[in-house]
């Protein structure tokens, strides 16, 4: 039922969109809270400890330590890039082209938006891309 409801509307109700950006806020917070912890632990700013300034005994610890530096400022980067996702979805709602594909112009269905809040492509229009 809702696939043909999709193909009539050309957008989502007002209060659909209202429903998607309380989501959209939720995880903005939680992804905002995640990337300062992500920082935090690599730019050791919430560390009052020697960590960064005692000497390392053990070349393998030093290894360790820093791919785990490495690791978490990809994830800080990643986890930045979903943000400016969010924040961009949450442009499109204002100006009610939010959850529409930019290729089809189809409605992208609610479970692929609740799933990928930052989604603009429908999975057929993303299929049709990899190919």
């Amino acid at each position: 039922m809702e696939a043909n409801e999709n193909q009539a509307k050309m957008r989502y109700s007002d209060e659909e969109l209202a429903e998607f950006k309380g989501m959209i806020l939720e995880k903005l917070a939680r992804a905002r809270e995640e990337y300062a912890l992500l920082r935090g632990g690599v730019d050791h700013s919430e560390s009052n400890d020697t960590e960064d300034t005692s000497p390392t005994f053990k070349v393998l610890e030093e290894g360790a330590s820093s791919l785990s530096k490495e690791e978490q400022g990809q994830l800080a980067s990643r986890q930045y890039k979903f943000i400016q996702n969010l924040e961009a979805a949450l442009v499109r709602i204002e100006n009610k082209t939010y959850g529409v594909c930019r290729v089809t112009g189809k409605l992208i269905p609610k479970e692929r938006l609740r799933l990928v809040p930052h989604a603009t492509l429908s999975v057929e229009a993303k299929e049709m891309m990899n190919k």
